[in-house]
């Protein structure tokens, strides 16, 4: 029953192209949303008055919208019809990207970024569905062969486009560049997007409200906590201790409400397939690593290098073409019948190593050639990471728990991305205090050495015009702000060396899963 209502919606010719352009435009347009703002950063901070830690909740308020909409979008569906639900989520994700360009306080953005995120979340994840169904089942794996390569290529065109948009415009315009494609991805969608007839209402009195409430507390608790937390003192913050109970006891009523209601929210029941609990971690180590060094580039680059906006995002574009050229690579050895979590195990291998190499060429004057075949492992890394962990996940599902199965990955794909940007954010931040300390104790002003420096600081400074007492003001400033841009390059070294030992530490892991041998040709299958 379930297969014929699938195929019924199975689409040939101009129609079938139309409806894939349609929905791979959608996820594209949410995906690139998630990282095209890293490079506008700095600007908005100049533009809203924001701090860092502030303006790092432009990222996270979307990804937090994300999280709590992609495990609902399935029930959502089902309640309003796909067709409409999903013509209602890019119109509010228009509407919100307007909203979030005329925005002028740095929480009115936030707000409306995570209503943005809400709308995005569905976008993702029904995306994935719409093309599947529309094409038959011996040509799934292509189709989602395509869907994968606008997840994982999106989140690298993000900064290029966001970079270029920036320097040749402003800040606001990263986002007004939704408008005129939701319009067009909206009269697309209700035009030709078909939704399943197996959809069934429930009663309103039947919905999960409490179950919404929970999910949106608990995650919502949680990335406040991750975000603000070094910045608040941590648990020595009421509101901070607060919110750390309130996301324990949410996720605790959360997970025991939606495995004894007979409508729950989100199924978790079918995390009891094994293959998918591990494919759910592994999920959510690749949107850390994905998200969290997409993040972490353009903020070195622009902050410490003083490069441009553009430089930066340009910086990650050879990698981007080397995930699309890994892609149809990494496709073919799957068919053949290698073990995914070997291709998972050997993409963790690349990670560590462009991690390594990320901590080992970090200086404070790095040139753009020193990065070019890190970022190309990096693309590498990616592209033996993202299809194997999607069908290792999903390879022994069948029926409605693979649509169950891709929303809990998806989730938590985003979730890692969101716990990535905030986790590295307060890291760096505690680090810089670290080695800034460190630093500064071992500047001693009796020391011969440092005398010479100052001196030679200061008689710099008096070529220029300047007093002896103001060229020597200037001389400790300028030791300063060397001094502080070390402990940033010392901050931003960590973050490579950590992340690669996260990698490393998981290899071993995912080598003892054991494979789906009973189903060696079922990748299309699976993807699906």
């Amino acid at each position: 029953m379930s297969m014929q209502l699938q195929e019924s919606l199975v689409e040939y010719g101009a129609k079938r192209a139309i409806i894939t352009i349609t929905a791979i435009l959608c996820a594209l347009l949410e995906i690139v949303d998630t990282t095209i703002v890293n490079v506008a950063l700095n600007d908005m901070r100049g533009t809203l008055g924001a701090t860092l830690p502030e303006v790092s909740w432009v990222i996270t308020a979307y990804a937090i919208g994300n999280v709590i909409i992609v495990p609902m979008t399935s029930w959502l569906a089902q309640q309003f019809g796909r067709r409409n639900y999903f013509a209602a989520s890019v119109i509010l994700f228009t509407v919100c990207s307007y909203l979030c360009g005329n925005a002028n306080g740095i929480w009115e953005l936030v707000l409306f970024r995570f209503l943005q995120g809400l709308g995005g979340g569905a976008l993702l994840v029904t995306s994935q569905t719409i093309i599947t169904e529309s094409y038959p089942v011996e040509k799934r794996g292509m189709a989602q062969a395509i869907y994968g390569l606008g997840v994982i290529i999106g989140p690298t065109l993000g900064p290029p486009l966001g970079g270029y948009i920036v320097d040749h415009f402003s800040w606001p315009y990263i986002f007004y560049i939704n408008i005129p494609i939701g319009v067009v991805a909206t009269l697309l969608t209700l035009q030709f997007v078909r939704s399943p007839k197996y959809a069934e209402k429930k009663a309103i009195n039947e919905i999960d409200w409490l179950g919404i409430a929970l999910l949106a507390v608990t995650v919502g608790s949680l990335q406040y906590v991750l975000e603000r937390g070094q910045e608040d003192d941590w648990f020595n913050n009421t509101l901070i201790t607060g919110l750390a109970v309130a996301a324990l006891f949410g996720a605790f009523f959360f997970i025991w409400r939606e495995l004894t209601y007979k409508n729950p929210i989100v199924d978790l029941r079918v995390l009891r397939n094994g293959n998918l609990r591990v494919g759910t971690v592994l999920s959510f180590i690749l949107g850390f690593g994905l998200y969290g060094s997409t993040f972490v580039i353009p903020l070195y680059t622009q902050s410490t290098l003083g490069w441009t906006a553009q430089q930066s995002g340009a910086l990650m574009i050879p990698a981007a073409l080397t995930t699309a050229f890994m892609m149809p690579i990494i496709g073919r050895l799957l068919q053949k019948g290698v073990p995914q979590q070997y291709l998972v195990a050997v993409g963790m291998l690349v990670f560590f190593i462009y991690s390594i190499w990320g901590y080992r060429i970090i200086t404070p004057d790095t040139g753009a050639d020193a990065f070019f075949w890190m970022l190309i492992a990096r693309g590498i890394g990616l592209g033996l990471l993202f299809i194997p962990i999607t069908t290792l996940s999903l390879s022994t599902l069948s029926g409605q728990d693979i649509g169950k199965g891709a929303a809990f990955t998806g989730m938590m794909r985003q979730l890692g991305g969101s716990f990535g940007v905030a986790t590295i954010t307060t890291f760096l931040s505690r680090q810089n205090m670290i080695h800034r300390n460190s630093l500064v104790s071992n500047l001693d002003v009796n020391d011969a050495h440092v005398q010479q420096r100052v001196v030679a600081l200061q008689h710099s400074f008096m070529s220029k015009g300047m007093t002896a007492q103001e060229g020597l003001k200037a001389a400790y400033k300028s030791l300063d702000f060397n001094v502080t841009k070390q402990a940033s390059v010392l901050s931003y070294m960590d973050v490579f060396l950590y992340l690669g030992i996260i990698f490393l530490i998981c290899i071993p892991f995912v080598l003892l899963v054991k494979g789906n041998k009973k189903k060696k040709a079922a990748v299309s299958e699976a993807v699906h």
